[in-house]
This record gives C-alpha cells, sequence and structure tokens, in this order.
C-alpha cells in the first residue's frame, strides 16, 4: 500500500490498465467492428449487395420453408444436416444449406450454401468465401489461433483487469464531471490526460456495462462449480434444463420418412402467430432419429436466448419448447448477455454502441501513450531509456498502428485475393495478422515520432485504397450506394474515408509537435548561449 488510499488507487489504475493495455485494445477493437459483423459480411460478398427482401418478408417465410425442404429433398437426400435460413432486414438473402460428407477423423463436413433471391426466387451467383464481420466477433473472444478455452480464460482475466481499472479510475477522479469538458492541447502528457479522461467519462456507464456483461456472457466458464454441485451432467444439465430445446438426441441409421413440413409450420404459427422466423434446421433427414427446430427473431426484446421449436422429425409432434416466461434469475443473465452482444439494437442504438467503443479504444490508448510520455518526460536529457519504456513504446505503435492497418489489409485481400482460391477465408485472415506481424517487427528497431509519422500515411493511404479498391473490382462504389440507399454499404466506405482523414491528421499533428520540439530546442540553445556570453 501507498501512503494514502487515493495514492493506492492511483498505483493500481495505473498499473493494471497498463498490463493488459494492449489486449483489452485489441478486445475493444474488434468487438466494436462486431457490432456491425453482419454488415462487414456483406460488403465481403459483393455477389450479395443488390439482393432486397420484400416488404412482406414475414408473409413470405412459410412458402419458402416449404420451397426450401424440397430442394434439399432433391439437392442433399443423404446429408446429414439441412437448414433453411430466412431473409432478416440484416440479412437480406435466403439460403437453403445443406451438411457436406463429413471427413474422417472430423464431426462436422461444412455447409453447402444456395443463395437465393427472397425477392424472385431466383438463384444467386455464390458469394466469395469470407469470414467477414465474423472474424472480428470471434476474435475479440477467441483471438484466433490459441485453443479456445485458453484464450478466454485470457480474455477473462483482462476484463476483470478492466473492471478493476474503471473503478479505481472513477475513484482518482475527483473532477469527473469538469474532467468531461477540459480538453488542453499541446501540453505533452497534460494533453494526453485529457483525452483519456474525456474518453472514459463521456462514455463511462457503457465500459462498464460492456465489461461487466462481457465477464457474465462466459459466468459458468469461471465457476462452474454450482451447476457441477446441482447437476450430474454440470453445466451441461443446466443448461439442457434452462434450455430444453438443446437437448442432443443420438443418431439413428434406420430409415424414415420425414413429417409434412406443413403439419410441423400449422404447429408452430399456432404457437407464434405473428413470429418473425430466422431457421427451419433438420438433423437426420429421412432417418428414425430426426428432429426439426425452429427459431424466431428476439426483435427489439433485451433478451439473448432464441424462441426455439423443437419437433419429432417422423411424427412431427413438438418434443420440447423454449421458455417463454424466465425466472428473475434467468432474467438478469439473459438480458445482460443481450445487452453486451446489442443483439436488441435499431440501428441508431447500433451507432451508438459502435461509437462508445471507439471512445474505449481512444480511452486505452491514450492511456498508454500517457504512460509512455510521462516517463519520457522525468527522463533526464543523458539517461538512456530502459527496457520497460522500450517495449511500451514499442508495443504502443505496433499495436495502435499495426492493428488499423491489418484490419484495412483485410478487406484489401478480400477484393484482390482470386474468388476461386482454396481456403480463402483462411487467406484473409492469414493476410491480417502477416501485417500485424510486419508491423510490430518494425516497431522492435524503431518507434520514434517517423515511424508513427510513417505508419499514420500508410494507415491513410491502406484506408483511401478500400473504397477505391471496392469500386475498380465490383459494381459498386459509394456513390451508387448512397443514390440506392445502400447505407449499409454507404456506412462502411464512409468509415474508411473518414478513418483515413483522421489518421492525415495525426500526420499533421505529429509534425506541428515535432516543429515545435525543435523550436523550443533552438530557442533554450540561444539562451543559453546568452548566458554564457553574459556571464563572460
Amino acid at each position: 500500500m501507498k501512503e494514502s488510499f487515493f495514492r493506492s488507487m492511483t498505483w493500481m489504475h495505473t498499473w493494471v490498465g497498463l498490463l493488459v493495455c494492449w489486449l483489452l485494445y485489441l478486445i475493444f477493437f474488434a468487438g466494436t467492428i462486431s457490432f456491425f459483423r453482419d454488415e462487414v459480411t456483406l460488403w465481403n460478398q459483393p455477389a450479395l449487395h443488390n439482393v432486397q427482401a420484400p416488404q412482406e418478408r414475414i408473409s413470405l417465410q412459410r412458402e419458402q420453408i416449404i420451397a426450401g425442404v424440397d430442394y434439399l429433398k432433391t439437392a442433399a437426400p443423404e446429408s446429414n444436416r439441412w437448414g433453411v435460413y430466412l431473409p432478416q432486414e440484416r440479412e437480406a438473402h435466403l439460403i437453403y444449406a445443406y451438411e457436406k460428407p463429413r471427413p474422417e477423423g472430423k464431426r462436422f463436413g461444412g455447409w453447402q450454401e444456395h443463395y437465393i433471391n427472397p425477392k424472385t426466387g431466383d438463384s444467386l451467383q455464390q458469394p466469395r468465401e469470407t469470414k467477414g464481420g465474423n472474424f472480428f466477433y470471434r476474435l475479440h473472444f477467441d483471438l484466433h489461433y490459441i485453443d479456445v478455452r485458453t484464450a478466454r480464460w485470457i480474455v477473462c482475466f483482462a476484463s476483470l483487469f478492466m473492471l478493476v481499472a474503471l473503478i479505481s479510475g472513477v475513484v482518482i477522479h475527483k473532477r469527473i464531471f469538469k474532467d468531461m469538458f477540459s480538453f488542453r492541447k499541446n501540453k505533452g502528457s497534460r494533453s494526453w490526460l485529457d483525452g483519456h479522461n474525456v474518453s472514459s467519462v463521456l462514455a463511462l456507464p457503457f465500459h462498464i456495462m460492456i465489461t461487466y456483461t462481457g465477464l457474465i456472457t462466459l459466468i459458468f466458464m469461471l465457476f462452474p462449480y454450482p451447476a457441477i454441485t446441482a447437476y450430474e451432467d454440470g453445466i451441461r444439465g443446466l443448461f439442457n434444463d434452462v434450455t430444453p430445446t438443446n437437448v442432443r438426441t443420438k443418431s439413428s441409421d434406420e430409415p424414415a420418412p420425414l413429417t409434412a413440413v406443413e403439419s410441423v409450420l400449422d404447429q408452430v404459427y399456432t404457437n407464434w402467430p405473428d413470429a418473425d422466423l430466422t431457421q427451419f434446421a433438420i438433423k437426420d433427414p429421412n432417418k428414425a432419429s430426426a428432429t426439426i427446430t425452429v427459431r424466431a427473431s428476439t426483435g427489439t426484446h433485451v433478451r439473448d436466448q432464441t424462441p426455439t421449436l423443437l419437433f419429432n422429425g417422423v411424427d412431427g409432434s413438438l418434443i420440447a419448447k423454449s421458455v417463454d416466461e424466465f425466472s428473475s434469475t434467468e432474467v438478469f443473465y439473459d438480458s445482460l448477455t443481450a445487452l453486451h452482444t446489442g443483439r436488441l439494437a435499431n440501428p441508431l442504438l447500433r451507432w451508438l454502441y459502435f461509437l462508445c467503443g471507439v471512445a474505449g479504444c481512444v480511452m486505452i490508448a491514450t492511456g498508454c501513450i500517457m504512460w509512455a510520455k510521462r516517463i519520457r518526460e522525468r527522463m533526464k536529457k543523458d539517461q538512456c531509456p530502459s527496457f520497460g519504456l522500450k517495449l511500451v513504446e514499442g508495443l504502443n505503435l505496433a499495436t495502435l498502428m499495426g492493428l488499423p492497418l491489418a484490419t484495412s489489409v483485410f478487406f484489401l485481400a478480400n477484393r484482390l485475393l482470386p474468388t476461386n482460391m482454396t481456403e480463402r477465408a483462411d487467406k484473409e485472415i492469414l493476410a491480417f495478422f502477416v501485417t500485424w506481424l510486419a508491423v510490430a517487427l518494425f516497431a522492435l528497431f524503431k518507434r520514434e515520432k517517423q515511424q508513427w509519422t510513417l505508419l499514420a500515411w500508410v494507415n491513410s493511404i491502406a484506408c483511401i485504397s478500400i473504397p477505391i479498391v471496392n469500386a475498380l473490382t465490383t459494381n459498386g462504389n459509394i456513390i451508387s450506394y448512397l443514390l440506392n440507399g445502400q447505407w449499409a454499404l454507404f456506412s462502411f466506405d464512409l468509415v474508411c474515408l473518414i478513418s483515413a482523414v483522421l489518421f492525415i491528421v495525426q500526420v499533421k499533428k505529429l509534425r506541428t509537435h515535432r516543429q515545435a520540439s525543435v523550436s523550443n530546442v533552438r530557442s533554450s540553445r540561444v539562451a543559453k548561449n546568452k548566458l554564457r556570453e553574459q556571464s563572460a
């Protein structure tokens, strides 16, 4: 402990935040993009850009499901899984999908998808293979290239550190409301502190909510013991009790005809007269163990658990139904999970989530830069920087400038890689990590203002290149998106251009600061020379 409570909290806030700030930046950065993961995936698949959901979207769902099952009966009668994925507000296309033959030693063979224009019923060109926004969604809690369980433990500890840093930050802010409106330019580390305070305080409720609910989403991994104590099957038993539609049935090779889809849909609409269905899935079709799962949208309800009905695929009887009314505990857990994922968000609220996520990235970035700036300012002129300072400055440059550049390269790779390339989605992800690694290696050797300026220029060029390359390689561009009201695509290109402008502003600020530093050094030298002349 330090000599006072305030100093102890300040020390804890500084070190708890610094130890994981670069990992937190990755989590916040990828999580912020994930709020628009459907729109990012759409941008990554130009073949689907002109698909629009019909106005009578919900009323067409019944006949789309029947047509989809008829198609799958013909296209994949031997497949283990069928799926009809219905058009939604953010995903306008219709998909008929079936599982491909499973390779030896693997539990799943991957999906073969057939895309349909829901307005015309015509088949669409197969879109290019890509992970799209789902890559960033998984990255922000699975970290990629790491064992999933290990990655989630790492993310949980980082989130716990973040929560401690937020609470201690509130404690040490004596002027928390005044700091919302205080920003002093060109004041060295003081300016970085003001930027840190403003970005922290303005979105503080969001920062606390998103961090706490992130921990809640993985709470059963962190604390499995109550479930292990209460259920013989542990966590699986708990979830089978809470969500009875998740019960797994053992597959059988005994043939049996599939029940009439119409009779199943009659029961669905009896239970949910005004349902907005999202998925009609069949496991083990044409077998005695066949089951049919029907899911509906949660709409604008603060609910994460999808309304689900589970039917016997042979006789059409209802096996299980998701709970309509939750207990107070279930409401608490489910609503917090929904708040974290933002599934309830309309477009305006989703943009608010996004802007608060950007504020979180700024908060983390200014915090780690401010630490290095303060150490630099306290150093004597002839003092060599320590290994710790060099490490922090290198990680700052590699993460804060490398991650945006890697993201730009990910989207450029989506447009430039051949569409028929094998494992194309993995190649896009590889381009992301190779770019980030290249910036990290660069930061090991050079991390001065010149390197920040150079990477800011590279980032600005990369961001500008995205809408340009998109216009050259597809039939759309930012102007056509605006004229045709394709707001998701227009917003994507617009954000890229805004990001490019911000990097150019960064270059200007770095140059201005460098010139000011040079002039200050010159003036100090002149002053010293005058003093020497006077003393002589």
